[in-house]
């Protein structure tokens, strides 16, 4: 076999435990960003370019599974096993709402027009918070048969998309009649949902599958079984060509999307991969993993049908430069907490 080339990623150090999700806002004017959860219940913003560290999000009281931004990076989520999922604002890292909840919550996720904020958790109550009215008691959508894993919006946030731990398959939901319209099976419970850029795709990761599916029509377009048990998949979002996976042994493979083919592996964490994404533009993947860190990778040079469906100004380049652009804002507006005086509690480490 052709002997492929190692890749030297980005380290990104910080959390003192496993890095559980990860999430990429999309391009703003002040570049774009990334969010990590973690169990150490301290959730981190960086420059999704760089991996440089922006802020720290200091408030929970228990592991942290699932984190998020809104469009324009403005505003962050959390959802945590202290029972709460926490709104802040990502340019002070104050705390602007915490909803409780009576159970670990285990997901959240912004609609796409950022007014709306989806959770869910070990409850098994899929909740949907109106953030203009952040007083008002939230909206519940038809009880989860589970408890819930994963959330996502579709269809220009008429469609919810959610996922259980303890059992297979992919829910879709009508947000207006609070009803599910369709499921997708899986013969494992699925770890890993994620909407494609352009909406035409949703990809899931369950036991050792990577599953692409139709968004619109929901069939099953693409399924590839990995080298072993997968946690997180992502697709890259530009050309849709090329896909990575993360999973038990260690290493973040990259795969052709039509072919399934490996096309590159990347050693360097010392324990599972538990999320995989790609950054809004495609020029680089971040993973995150039980040994703490963050890696963020780089996708490598463009093929030329690549180049070919980019403009003659290069379209990824403008998006480098506003990502270089102004983000030293973000880190004068952030408060920043000295990490070696944190006393945080080791509460809610439960799956």
């Amino acid at each position: 076999m052709e002997k492929k080339k190692a890749t030297v990623p980005l380290v990104c150090h910080g959390h003192s435990r496993p890095v559980v999700d990860l999430f990429y806002s999309p391009v703003t004017p002040d570049g774009f960003f990334l969010i990590s959860a973690s169990k150490d219940a301290s959730p981190m913003l960086r420059n999704g370019e760089t991996g440089d560290w922006i802020g720290t999000f200091e408030g929970h009281k228990g592991a942290v599974w699932s984190c998020c931004l809104d469009a324009n990076a403005l505003r962050a989520a959390t959802a945590s096993a202290d029972f709460s999922t926490k709104v802040w604002d990502a340019l002070t890292g104050d705390e602007l709402h915490s909803f409780e909840h009576k159970h670990i919550v285990r997901a959240c996720a912004f609609s796409e027009d950022t007014h709306l904020l989806l959770t869910g958790g070990a409850e098994k109550i899929l909740r949907i918070y109106d953030l203009n009215r952040p007083d008002a008691p939230p909206k519940e959508v038809d009880k989860s048969p589970g408890s819930v894993r994963s959330v996502a919006w579709l269809h220009s946030d008429q469609t919810i998309l959610s996922s259980c731990t303890d059992m297979g398959g992919v829910r879709l939901w009508d947000v207006r009649t609070g009803k599910i319209v369709q499921t997708l099976d899986t013969k494992s419970p699925m770890t890993s949902a994620e909407v494609s850029q352009d909406g035409r795709y949703i990809t899931t990761a369950d036991g050792s599958t990577v599953k692409f599916w139709d968004a619109n029509h929901y069939g099953l377009v693409k399924s590839y079984d990995m080298p072993c048990t997968v946690e997180s998949a992502s697709l890259e979002p530009k050309f849709g060509n090329k896909f990575v996976a993360g999973g038990e042994d260690l290493w973040v493979h990259v795969f052709d999307f039509h072919t399934g083919n490996e096309i590159a592996c990347n050693k360097g964490h010392h324990g599972p991969v538990h999320c995989v994404r790609f950054s809004p533009g495609g020029e680089s993947y971040a993973s995150g993993s039980e040994d703490g860190t963050i890696r963020i990778w780089q996708t490598g040079p463009l093929t030329p049908g690549e180049l070919e469906g980019l403009s003659p100004n290069g379209s990824l380049e403008r998006e480098k430069a506003n990502a270089e652009e102004d983000v030293s804002r973000r880190i004068e507006g952030f408060h920043i907490t000295d990490e070696k005086s944190k006393g945080k509690e080791e509460a809610g480490d439960e799956l």
